[in-house]
């Protein structure tokens, strides 16, 4: 953090405000037409494509605009003293990182029964071969004789892409604690299906039916 490694003692909301302005006028120096110096890189507009007479009106659709980076010497160096640890294999089959309660805003937290939940994380999109009949999005009980059962979420998946799905929850007992299951034969890539569907659950979630 900021705070511990440059030592800065002002306020932190007031510094993080100040950045965000300089964001914001940077992108508007850059939308009129001007590069930015950072001191690490610079950024720089360009206009691709090809004009037939200085008279011909800017399009679009022909006439590409693109950011163009370039590191700097003060940059450069500091690449040169990267160090890179391998701490493992990176995941490859997916996870879901988190699952936010639309009505109540809570994330990897609550749950509300029958109303919209937004999962994010990697690799999650809903897909099957048309024979497995266990892909799906699931809301999975914790608690009591129940434990393991597993609901399927009501109604069509609103949004179904690797890394978010919108849907809506079905209807659950309250007070319970649940977790989401996901069960897909999404590979993570654009190659073929997996042939046996994978499992991806996330903490619990608790559904107290106040609503």
């Amino acid at each position: 953090m900021i705070k511990n490694r440059t030592k800065y003692d002002g306020d932190y909301g007031e510094l993080v405000q100040c950045v965000q302005r300089y964001f914001d006028e940077a992108a508007y120096q850059l939308c009129n037409g001007f590069s930015i110096n950072t001191g690490y890189f610079r950024i720089q507009p360009n206009i691709g494509g090809h004009f037939k007479s200085p008279a011909e009106p800017f399009n679009p659709d022909k006439h590409h605009i693109t950011m163009r980076f370039y590191p700097l010497a003060k940059l450069r160096r500091l690449i040169r003293d990267i160090k890179v640890t391998i701490l493992g294999e990176a995941n490859v089959t997916g996870f879901i990182g988190e699952v936010t309660d639309s009505y109540t805003g809570a994330v990897n937290d609550t749950v509300s029964s029958g109303e919209t939940i937004i999962i994010t994380g990697e690799k999650i999109k809903v897909a099957d071969d048309g024979v497995n009949t266990d892909c799906g999005v699931f809301l999975e009980l914790i608690d009591g004789d129940d434990a393991g059962k597993r609901l399927k979420v009501s109604r069509r998946l609103v949004e179904n892409n690797p890394g978010k799905i919108i849907c809506h929850a079905p209807e659950l007992a309250a007070p319970q604690r649940y977790r989401v299951v996901i069960v897909t034969q999404f590979p993570g890539r654009n190659d073929a299906l997996l042939k046996e569907p994978k499992t991806l659950t996330s903490g619990e979630l608790f559904c107290s039916g106040e609503l």
